[in-house]
């Protein structure tokens, strides 16, 4: 596991980007794991930049998103399918055929099949993360199993809290969402996960230093061969005493 310290958040992202940029141009047919939230926003900014830039090409890139909301239609402001259109897939020349994320509208158990499926068959490269502040990556709670793959699950209050701040009120929040398993997240190459400010410093401590807990999801991490940490320096405070 290796942990890179940034002084800001624009080399931060740079960074990001460079490991993403590095895969695609490695790969003839490069899949990508990709995230939502505020935590990977700078990252596709660069992207987008390098992209503008000449720099990388996305014709041949294959995508799969980590997690969608349940019981919000794609076509949402809140859906991650739109977060992902708005904020990265609309400025670059990627197939939107070859995007993927969970279809949390229909049939649960038959879209999280079908994710496991195409998971299976499709190989990630390399896995963006962000970390809760209950040391969850993806929708993956604190309690989830180690063995899990592509599953519905109920959102812990304090994710829920969290995620208000993109909503009207918490009462807008979903309760449930589609999210890949730990088992899916562990079968990447390369994980790059990202954490940013002094509110991510307990769980980050707990993920590195700690056991290796369903209490704690990220914790798995310690088992991959390859995690690189990418951080500033009040997300690791507590990891420098």
């Amino acid at each position: 596991m290796e942990i890179r310290i940034f002084e800001n958040k624009e080399s931060l992202s740079r960074a990001a980007a460079q490991y993403f940029i590095e895969v695609i141009k490695s790969n003839q047919k490069p899949v990508l794991g990709l995230a939502t939230g505020s935590t990977p926003l700078g990252m596709y900014e660069k992207l987008i930049e390098s992209y503008n830039d000449g720099k990388v090409d996305f014709k041949n890139v294959k995508t799969y998103n980590l997690d969608e909301y349940c019981g919000i239609d794609e076509n949402h402001e809140q859906s991650y399918r739109t977060f992902m259109n708005n904020n990265f897939f609309n400025h670059i020349n990627i197939d939107i055929n070859n995007t993927n994320i969970p279809n949390a509208t229909g049939d649960l158990d038959v879209a999280c099949e079908l994710y496991n499926s195409q998971l299976n068959e499709n190989e990630i490269d390399i896995q963006v993360l962000g970390i809760g502040t209950n040391g969850h990556i993806a929708f993956n709670e604190p309690g989830t199993p180690f063995g899990s793959k592509t599953h519905c699950i109920e959102l812990n209050q304090k994710t829920r809290e969290d995620n208000a701040r993109f909503f009207n009120s918490i009462d807008e929040v979903p309760t449930h969402a589609i999210t890949m398993g730990l088992a899916n997240i562990m079968k990447a190459k390369k994980i790059i996960l990202i954490a940013i400010g002094a509110q991510k410093a307990e769980a980050l401590r707990k993920m590195i230093l700690g056991d290796v807990t369903e209490d704690m999801p990220a914790s798995i991490l310690q088992f991959h061969p390859d995690v690189v940490i990418l951080t500033d320096r009040e997300a690791v405070k507590t990891l420098m005493k």
